[in-house]
């Protein structure tokens, strides 16, 4: 008899589970992002450079470039959240951002080490899952979260530990810039229902979103800008693919942890 279940996240643990790679396809048992169940996946993903992956290059998101270009976020303390090689992490760091850059992959986490070497930037990388790291290691807070395709890989009951992240470590005023799958014409990711997605134990490749289903996930944030990403061409020194959603949120300056 197994009775193991005690805490919340006791039960989390138990419903990341349903989608551990011995209950999925290998395109599948990376989507427990920042569970640890997907941390071969993703070691495997990384782990050859010269696959034509768009955003193995080192250059930032497009959204993210804008955000700065127009002075929407100000430089301060950022956390790339699946900062995989550090793309956006060595983007915020030319502009002045004292950043940290967490991913679960320890392949992702040396390339991106490497890159920041190779650029004289002092990025604080961590490797590990981000809703465990300790208090005092992912300590905030943070003026900036950044997300680029963490979000949808998460199955949804880990969106309660993502928010909960966002409420210990967003800094009063601080932003969250997230891309994620979009739904509908021209989107990519599954649009099944949450409730299907238990019953067949997949999140096949990642989850889709609509901007009303963004908005009210992060409703206690408010919203400062919701598109899709735009198109980029292979030469530009930008990433983007119009698949995804970008999203600008701010927290309540006057929110308390």
């Amino acid at each position: 008899m197994d009775r193991t279940v005690r805490t919340v996240e006791d039960v989390l643990a138990l419903l990341d589970g349903l989608f551990a790679p011995d209950s999925a396809s290998g395109a599948e048992a990376g989507a427990v992002a920042t569970t640890g169940d997907g941390k071969g996946f993703w070691d495997g993903f990384y782990g050859d450079r010269s696959r034509p992956v768009p955003f193995f290059a080192a250059k930032p998101d497009e959204n993210l470039a804008a955000h700065l270009d127009r002075g929407l976020v100000a430089p301060g303390r950022a956390l790339d959240l699946g900062c995989g090689p550090g793309r956006n992490a060595l983007h915020l760091a030319a502009h002045g951002f004292e950043v940290d850059a967490v991913d679960l992959s320890p392949v992702a986490v040396a390339w991106g080490e490497e890159r920041a070497a190779e650029a004289r930037a002092g990025i604080r990388f961590l490797c590990g899952d981000a809703f465990t790291l300790p208090a005092d290691v992912l300590s905030g807070p943070y003026d900036l979260v950044v997300d680029s395709g963490c979000f949808h890989h998460l199955p949804p009951h880990r969106r309660v530990s993502y928010l909960a992240l966002l409420d210990r470590v967003l800094a009063p005023g601080g932003h969250l810039a997230l891309t994620a799958f979009a739904a509908g014409e021209a989107g990519m990711g599954s649009e099944l229902p949450d409730a299907d997605l238990y019953r067949e134990r997949s999140l096949r490749g990642g989850l889709a979103y609509t901007p009303e289903s963004l908005r009210w996930i992060f409703s206690d944030l408010t919203e400062i800008e919701l598109r899709r990403m735009r198109q980029e061409p292979s030469e530009s020194p930008l990433f983007g693919v119009p698949f995804l959603w970008t999203a600008l949120f701010r927290r309540d300056a006057t929110a308390t942890s």
